[in-house]
């Protein structure tokens, strides 16, 4: 019986690109739309006993994300795919809190740690798809295909041709399937005779922001200057996330000061019973805690000892952004996106200082 894996043409070359600009458009419209109606005071669309709430834009937006592809067969068509149907999710979700309650109450406290949660999954699945997975002829003809697009056009690039050609080859070593094989065979035939009319490669727009990005990164991001960045970074961070706990800990010995803090959870519905307060000192506790690991891996890349170092702030950034966090959301709601933000750009620079130097170690 064969693998579901090899049945279904899930390998695509731009399939991360595609999952990547869903991703960040769906943070951007979530977090824009929280911004543009926090400074302009929740302005409604409407008028009398109508009232049009951006959950009907995000749909419109995912009604047409959809459409696009099952219209056009161009890359260009995939890419404002992932675009509108990104910015149209974030939409839809960021109204969540009206689904979930009999008030409608789009300022549900449970509404933010939902929204997070759903895009820590969407991440997820982005990381999932970008593993490496083994491929078979198969697949490397559905590549090929997919290049082949460029050939229809008349706008086949000598770097699109060698690729094919690489495909092609892969598939002949393979040398399981005879039909896929010889199909191969007459493709390669048919393009070497094709190679008069390749053009130059035109990188694309993300190709050239990625290599751009990468220019700039080797230019000024040699090893000694990283680290320093990444000690500072996450020795700061550690220090910011132990100072609220810090200060809300001495608030304790005070018992009026106290009861402030409490009578302002109870009337934004955050603590309803001692429960709820149970949590907001799990939150407490967390954020110092991981605060201290924070710096602790900051101190052990600065002693050089940067494999340990580096093995704990990763550690301490997955636990901060994939647990931590759907707390922080529940009692801090939206602010908690600039924090998220800190947090996902140092966990990238670590992940990115140990491919980078610590990985041929």
């Amino acid at each position: 019986m064969k693998n579901r894996e090899n049945r279904s043409p899930i390998f695509q070359n731009r399939v991360n690109e595609y999952l990547l600009i869903t991703l960040i458009s769906f943070a951007a419209s979530v977090s824009l739309t929280r911004l543009f109606l926090e400074i302009t005071g929740y302005p409604q669309l409407g008028g009398g006993e109508l009232h049009i709430a951006h959950v009907l834009w995000g749909g419109l937006l995912l009604f047409i994300g959809s459409l696009l592809p099952l219209i056009f067969s161009n890359r260009w068509a995939l890419d404002l795919s992932a675009l509108f149907s990104g910015v149209g999710i974030g939409l839809f979700i960021d109204e969540v809190g009206k689904f979930i309650t009999q008030s409608n109450d789009y300022f549900y406290p449970s509404a933010a740690p939902i929204i997070y949660a759903f895009f820590l999954l969407t991440a997820l699945l982005y990381v999932r798809v970008r593993r490496e997975r083994e491929k078979n002829a198969r697949i490397y003809m559905y590549h090929a295909f997919q290049e082949l697009e460029e050939l229809l056009d008349n706008d086949l690039s000598i770097k699109e041709h060698r690729q094919i050609i690489q495909y092609l080859e892969k598939i002949k070593m393979d040398n399981q399937d005879e039909q896929i094989t010889r199909l191969a065979e007459v493709l390669g035939e048919y393009l070497k005779e094709r190679e008069s009319y390749l053009v130059p490669h035109r990188p694309g727009f993300w190709e050239k922001w990625y290599l751009r990005l990468r220019v700039f990164e080797a230019k000024w991001f040699g090893k000694k200057r990283m680290r320093l960045i990444l000690v500072s970074a996450l020795i700061a961070w550690g220090v910011y996330s132990i100072f609220e706990p810090w200060v809300i800990l001495r608030i304790f010995d005070n018992p009026e000061a106290l009861g402030i803090i409490v009578e302002n959870l109870i009337s934004n519905n955050l603590v309803r019973n001692q429960s709820g307060l149970n949590w907001f000192q799990v939150k407490i506790g967390l954020e110092g805690t991981l605060g201290s690991f924070s710096i602790l891996s900051g101190i052990f890349i600065f002693l050089r000892k940067e494999q340990l170092g580096v093995n704990i702030g990763i550690a301490t950034m997955l636990i901060m952004i994939g647990i931590v966090n759907l707390i922080l959301f529940y009692f801090d709601q939206f602010s908690t996106i600039v924090n998220a933000s800190i947090q996902f750009l140092i966990f990238i620079l670590l992940v990115r200082f140990r491919t980078r130097f610590l990985a041929k170690k």
